[in-house]
Order: C-alpha cells, then sequence, then structure tokens
C-alpha cells in the first residue's frame, strides 16, 4: 500500500495515506498521535510512524 511513498512524508502525503483533511492532520502531530520532526516550517514524518498509527 505504501510502496509508493518515500520513507519521509510531508503532511500533503499523509493526507492522502489517512484520506484526512490537512487540519486534521495537523492536529493528530500536535496533540503527539503521530511523532514527526519539524524542517524549517514543513513538517516530516516517517513512513514507519504512521504505520505504527494504522496498526
Amino acid at each position: 500500500m505504501l510502496e509508493n511513498y518515500p520513507d519521509v512524508l510531508n503532511i500533503k502525503e499523509v493526507c492522502e495515506i489517512l484520506r484526512i483533511s490537512k487540519k486534521t492532520a495537523y492536529h493528530l502531530i500536535k496533540e503527539g498521535e503521530i511523532p514527526y520532526r519539524q524542517v524549517g516550517r514543513t513538517y516530516k514524518i516517517a513512513k514507519q510512524e504512521i504505520i505504527k498509527y494504522l496498526s
């Protein structure tokens, strides 16, 4: 399912995978549901973290 995505995802890709809005994605990362790293003004999420979140 996630083979077509890179190992490090951005918010747009997370939204596509989880089929959620950007607002919901930002809420999930700010609440600590999905771990992330902030690089400048962008959020980077490891694909492995999305897999953990889904299981």
